[in-house]
């Protein structure tokens, strides 16, 4: 799997780096700064791109810029921001576009090797990977959707973060037929009838956070 790295920070930039190489995933190209991310993924065109959303020169929002633009010329491009920090607006203008997989998640959790590998999969294979901090932050923003309730808004928030079936019921306490059953209620409530195009759950997640 080829990937593209854009982080300004050398340790953790090389340390990606060495720790996605050692799981077999092949880092075509790692850049330090804004204006080199562009051209390094459309040149590249990676099966799924790691990005800070900070870089230099102005240290504001040049990885996103070129992660939208990348995503705009490359539809469908999956796309794993790490973040210093929760930053709600940049989070959910990437997630206004929901073609390919996306993923927010804080540089914090890197930590887990475990968790973050999983996490790079899943968003190259078109699936979402939230941080709960950030699923939280955005959720604080807005009045939750008012046609799901309490329940069904857990369900979705466990698969914002890119959990499965199982390991929902695992968190909430429930089997797993009826976490299937609450995601059936999602996407009927939410007008989503059975399709073979679409990926549900994520047009479910990008709706729920979008509001």
């Amino acid at each position: 799997m080829r990937v593209v790295i854009a982080e300004d920070l050398t340790l953790l930039r090389d340390g990606l780096t060495r720790l996605l190489e050692a799981f077999g995933f092949e880092v075509v190209e790692a850049v330090d700064n804004g204006p080199a991310l562009l051209p390094a993924l459309l040149g590249h065109r990676p099966d799924v791109a790691i990005i800070d959303v900070r870089l230099p020169p102005t240290q504001t929002d040049e990885g996103l810029k070129a992660a939208i633009a990348a995503r705009a010329a490359i539809p469908g491009l999956p796309v794993l921001v790490l973040s210093q920090h929760v930053e709600p607006l940049y989070a959910h203008e990437l997630l206004t576009d929901s073609a390919g997989g996306v993923g927010y998640l804080l540089k914090e959790r890197v930590s887990d090797v475990e968790e973050f590998v999983q996490a790079v999969e899943r968003v190259a294979a078109g699936g979402t990977a939230f941080d709960p901090e950030v699923v939280t932050k955005l959720l604080a923003r807005r009045e939750p959707l008012a046609v799901l309730s309490p329940r069904e808004r857990d369900v979705l928030g466990c698969i914002a973060e890119g959990r499965s079936n199982a390991a929902i019921a695992s968190r909430l306490f429930i089997t797993e037929k009826v976490v299937s059953k609450y995601i059936n209620n999602i996407f009927s409530k939410l007008g989503m009838p059975p399709s073979e195009d679409d990926n549900r759950r994520v047009l479910a997640v990008l709706m729920y956070l979008d509001g």
